[in-house]
């Protein structure tokens, strides 16, 4: 059966989902340093952090430059491809009848409204609106019931003319008239909706809604009109740039900043732009905030120093002369003029199953993944060096701190590696021996199949990454000399495939020197079969496994080196980072001379009659050992063999994009993979264009295990219920899966969800969204893992501007300070 999304369905979810989209998919952006072996809590804001100050310290005038991903393609925020930068423009131009405040709950806004309530329950719901009698678009036309009706009867679903992408709600509307007066609305729902408040925000001008052709096409360049504290001047798509100005027919508390100017500028370019003093706002990630910090001092609070416990290996000398003193300095004054906020994104990582097919069709085999994966050590490396709480998030619907948040993971488990085996075991996963002895045979992990050697929260997590040798001095290149710099690991090798072992890179590419090595600053070249097949004994295993662990120590050394460097190349702390990473390369090669089988020591090396089973391409008949780190020593413990059904091993397919930007949510997925080799899963990591993550993969359901975002939401009644809604059979034999990528869903989730959508009583509505979230956790096919951190640098002299979390921006309280 063939697996569709629904592509009118998956935007239906609209302007509060394009908060978060790129490219379709939701990336995770966690910052990934060394963890602190300090506990505890946080000392920065969860939910919000916006250098708050009273309107009459802020001055009046000037010009805001705020960086945005790109310029909208279109500026109607109800159209598919309205973004991230659509709805900030909507919610600076045009009325919101509602907001939503940092707690994640829906306020009414008295600049459009005196009053908005359910008037009547029987026979049918009525929602009365009173308008604000001041309230007025620019060319002077009052707001009336009148844009009301235009904007119900433009997005109810009944109209084709209408190019719309969403009508949650809308459609559950019987009508829509005028009241006593010009000025009041009555709403009339066919059905109940408990979700009421989400309706009319943004409200479009009648002139927009009640004429598909504006709908359609005039409204995506341009706004005539506008009826919020700004106007829109002018979009430039060839310059990059949309402007808005203050809006002089605004009868509200006035807008302090005379413009705001939003002005395309990449991710990758903002760190540069922060430095060069060209824009004023920027959400940025973890490598730019910490240069931002840093220029402020010393980083405390913001990237916390590794324990005493992780070091690594340490060499002599001191920083030498900064040959780039001044432009260092005059880099650090710039930046030192900006601050950093920081708090929790009102969205959250998850860990997405696929249950379509396979062996995570089998609800037991997810609930033993869900169950192997310790989601508060995922938190913490993500969150605990941003000084951030580092809770797991426990809901799908709601996030921490939001009203009516609980905890209901315990409805699948905690993390439990016995239960996690257990569950395997009846589905029928069975190890052939259990628990191994130190120094008997074992077998070694299949080619393109995960090899860790560390738990969920150590340094061999990372393990894998290589580095791809070439001209440079010892047979590798310096971060001049190529793209990517001298960070440019293949973490995976996963992405190459040489014809014969999965995983191995293609001919060609060229590794460190190592002993034992065919060719001087070659590769080994791929085994015909793994140690399972060559005669490998535990100790050969045990080698493999120990060269690993000093592979990263040695990496995780040249991080910091790195670090300390901050960009100068002809400090000691910079050649210590190249030793390092040279010695990272040669002991990771020489742990794959071990693994392939061309270690000339090795028993059976060279081949062996076993190989013949390998199938070309695929992870076949091996199985993992796994050498676990003692937590307070270090050494070797149980390793755990490749659970099999019927002869085949279970190896998933972790798919990921290959992107430079994807790199932390590369590590999070290694240390899951680590996670899963504990109770005998092997995870085979499959990197994949930018481009095709989402569409050809995710939305496609060609992957088993995956790793992207949704956003929270103050109405989880209706965005969520596409996220986890049960797929359904299409009359031509496809499925629709909306937006529920892992295609695992249940009637009673369905069914809890409609109920809790026609449930006016708010606390009997919180209930069944509360049960809902429960059921969702039981089937085991989205694990929350945390939620996302946001940061953003502003000017220092910037107020009510920052890191916004879930509360909507009041663009006419953001401005310069006195």
């Amino acid at each position: 059966m063939t697996h569709h999304h629904n592509p009118s369905a998956r935007a239906a979810r609209g302007r509060r989902i394009a908060a978060l989209a790129a490219a379709g998919v939701l990336f995770p952006l966690p910052a990934l340093s060394g963890c602190s072996g300090e506990g505890g809590q946080s000392s920065a804001p969860a939910s919000q952090d916006i250098a708050p100050a009273p309107r009459d310290e802020v001055k009046d005038g000037g010009t805001l430059r705020w960086a945005v991903d790109a310029v909208p393609g279109t500026l109607n925020a109800f159209q598919a491809d309205a973004d991230a930068t659509t709805s900030r423009i909507a919610g600076a131009v045009l009325p919101s009848m509602f907001t939503v405040d940092a707690g994640g709950a829906p306020q009414r806004n008295a600049d459009y409204l005196d009053s908005a309530d359910i008037s009547a329950r029987d026979p049918k719901q009525v929602v009365t609106y009173k308008i604000n009698p001041k309230a007025r678009w620019s060319d002077g036309t009052a707001i009336t019931a009148a844009d009301f009706i235009a904007q119900w009867t433009a997005l109810r679903g009944k109209d084709n003319a209408y190019w719309t992408a969403r009508n949650a709600g809308y459609d559950r509307i019987g009508r829509v008239e005028q009241g006593a007066g010009s000025r009041e609305v009555k709403v009339t729902f066919a059905r109940p909706y408990a979700d009421w408040r989400s309706l009319f925000t943004p409200l479009y001008p009648k002139s927009v809604m009640g004429n598909a052709n504006a709908f359609n096409d005039s409204a995506r360049e341009r706004l005539a009109v506008g009826a919020g504290p700004f106007l829109v001047q002018k979009r430039d798509a060839a310059k990059g740039r949309v402007v808005l100005v203050r809006n002089p027919s605004w009868w509200g508390a006035t807008a302090k900043l005379d413009k705001i100017v939003l002005e395309a500028l990449p991710g990758d370019k903002r760190s540069a732009a922060l430095a060069a003093g060209s824009i004023d706002v920027a959400a940025v990630d973890q490598t730019a905030a910490k240069r931002v910090a840093s220029a402020r001092g010393p980083a405390a609070g913001f990237l916390r120093k590794p324990a005493a416990g992780n070091a690594g290996p340490q060499g002599d000398g001191s920083r030498a002369q900064d040959r780039h003193g001044a432009k260092n300095t005059a880099e650090r004054a710039a930046l030192s003029g900006y601050t950093l906020h920081k708090a929790l994104e009102p969205a959250y990582t998850q860990l997405a199953l696929n249950g379509s097919s396979g062996p995570l069709a089998d609800d037991r085999v997810r609930r033993a993944v869900a169950r192997a994966i310790d989601r508060q050590a995922l938190a913490d490396v993500v969150l605990k060096p941003l000084d951030l709480p580092s809770e797991p998030l426990g809901s799908h619907l709601l996030m921490a701190g939001q009203r009516g948040y609980e905890d209901h993971s315990d409805a699948l488990g905690d993390q439990d590696t016995g239960a996690a085996k257990a569950l395997l075991a009846d589905a029928g996963w069975k190890t052939d021996g259990e628990g191994q002895q130190a120094g008997g045979k074992a077998a070694a992990p299949a080619p393109g199949a995960w090899r860790g050697a560390d738990g969920p929260g150590g340094d061999e997590a990372a393990s894998r990454d290589r580095v791809e040798g070439g001209p440079g001095r010892d047979g590798y290149e310096d971060e001049d000399d190529r793209d990517g710099g001298a960070d440019a690991y293949d973490e995976d090798a996963d992405g190459a495939n040489d014809g014969r072992n999965p995983g191995r890179p293609a001919p060609g590419r060229a590794g460190p020197p190592a002993r034992g090595a065919q060719e001087p600053g070659a590769r080994p070249a791929a085994a015909e079969a793994p140690l399972s097949f060559t005669g490998a004994v535990g100790s050969e295993i045990q080698r493999a496994a120990l060269l690993r662990q000093s592979a990263a120590i040695y990496k995780d050394a040249a991080a910091r080196q790195k670090q300390e460097a901050d960009g100068d190349r002809d400090s000691a702390a910079y050649a210590r980072y190249k030793r390092y990473r040279r010695r990272a390369a040669q002991t990771l090669s020489a742990a794959e001379l071990v693994e392939t089988g061309r270690q000339v020591d090795l028993p059976a090396s060279g081949g062996h009659p076993g190989a013949r089973h390998v199938v070309a391409g695929h992870v076949h008949g091996a199985a993992v050992a796994h050498a676990d780190r003692d937590p307070a020593g270090g050494k070797a413990a149980a390793r755990t063999t490749t659970v099999r059904k019927n002869g085949k091993p279970l190896t998933l397919r972790f798919v990921l994009p290959d992107g430079a930007a994807a790199e932390p949510l590369r590590t999070v997925a290694r240390r899951i993979a680590t996670m899963l080799s504990k109770i005998g899963v092997q995870t085979s990591l499959q990197r994949v264009s930018d481009a095709s993550y989402f569409q050809d993969h995710i939305a496609s359901g060609d992957f088993d295990l995956a790793l992207y975002s949704w956003p929270g939401t103050a109405y989880p009644a209706t965005d969520a219920r596409p996220i986890y809604a049960k797929p359904q059979p299409a009359p031509d034999g496809s499925l629709t899966v909306e937006q529920n990528y892992s295609r695992v869903g249940t009637d009673h989730i369905d069914q809890l969800f409609d109920q809790a959508a026609s449930e006016l009583d708010e606390a009997a509505a919180r209930t069944l969204v509360e049960q809902a979230d429960a059921r969702i956790w039981a089937a085991a096919g989205s694990i929350p893992l945390y939620q996302r951190p946001e940061l953003v640098a502003t000017k220092e002299s910037l107020a009510n501007v920052g890191a916004f979390g879930f509360a909507t921006p009041r663009f006419q309280d953001i401005g310069y300070k006195k």
